[in-house]
């Protein structure tokens, strides 16, 4: 995926996501997809500064770093929501293109991507990417309702487990 379809991704995933945690259409809803927004798009445009330094989709594309952002709202407190937009990064890079992402570096340079896909100037890129998008929110919705809370407050767990 370019930069246009990470941003796409991260913005509708926002807004999905904002109504999943508050599902209505108030002040509520519209103050959780603002609280959301930014650092989900950061997080979805985070792994491509990758570009700038290193090798694109190895040095910022691996498990290794999505664990690192996964880590940091228990660590510091803050950026819970970047860890979304990093991982989603991920998916449209693995699903949504042809090259796919080297996951395990810098332990290997080989990348993983899935045997279908669209190259980045496809004029199907845009419709994958909504597709990938609203399968992102129904999973999202699941994970939230059956499994666990995806709304927690970070602070909160960690002054109740003492860190």
């Amino acid at each position: 995926m370019n930069k246009r379809g990470h941003v796409l991704n991260a913005l509708l995933l926002a807004v999905g996501i904002g109504f999943v945690l508050e599902p209505a259409v108030d002040l509520a809803t519209g103050r959780k997809i603002a609280q959301i927004i930014v650092p989900i798009v950061l997080g979805a445009l985070f792994p491509d500064v990758d570009t700038a330094f290193g090798k694109h989709r190895k040095t910022l594309h691996s498990l290794p770093v999505l664990a690192i952002v996964m880590a940091y709202p228990i660590a510091f407190n803050n950026l819970q929501f970047v860890w979304i937009g990093v991982f989603t990064h991920y998916l449209l890079d693995m699903i949504g293109s042809r090259r796919g992402i080297a996951l395990f570096h810098p332990l290997s340079s080989r990348e993983f991507s899935l045997p279908f896909g669209v190259t980045t100037a496809s004029k199907y890129a845009d419709l994958v990417t909504v597709i990938i998008t609203a399968l992102e929110i129904a999973a999202f919705w699941a994970v939230h309702t059956y499994v666990v809370d995806l709304d927690v407050d970070i602070a909160g767990v960690s002054q109740t487990i003492g860190m």
